[in-house]
């Protein structure tokens, strides 16, 4: 897993998997796989899982050649609302993007270590 800093202010955390490194072959299996570990964890909510790919085609947008599939799995960890700002930054989501030889799975930096953590676990978990 690294961290990057993505259009220069936006702190993600990635990782990319060659297919061979996986027991998964398609992006709805590692979404399934990422909303088996949500779904056990008690202070994550999962909300919906989002279709970036079709999204794009739909409104005729822009899609790297390279990527053949692309969605967003959306929850939340909710267990306290310190100030009315918190909900900005929430919820969060992880991305997962199949390449020809790979998966590249990433998310934004949560302004909550713990989130951090719980969420570089469940996409180092694929590996498992």
């Amino acid at each position: 897993m690294k961290q990057k800093i993505f259009k220069e202010k936006y702190h993600i955390f990635e990782i990319e998997f060659t297919k061979s490194e996986l027991t998964y072959s398609s992006v709805d299996e590692i979404i399934e796989a990422l909303k088996k570990k949500i779904d056990v964890n008690e202070i994550i909510a999962y909300i919906a899982t989002f279709n970036q790919y079709d999204h794009t085609v739909n409104i005729k947008g822009d899609i790297n050649p390279a990527i053949k599939e692309a969605k967003n799995i959306v929850f939340c960890f909710g267990k306290e609302i310190p100030t009315p700002e918190v909900l900005a930054v929430r919820p969060r989501s992880i991305g997962v993007v199949e390449l020809e030889d790979s998966f590249v799975v990433n998310f934004l930096e949560a302004p909550n270590e713990q989130a951090n953590v719980a969420m570089e676990n469940i996409v180092k978990s694929l590996k498992d």
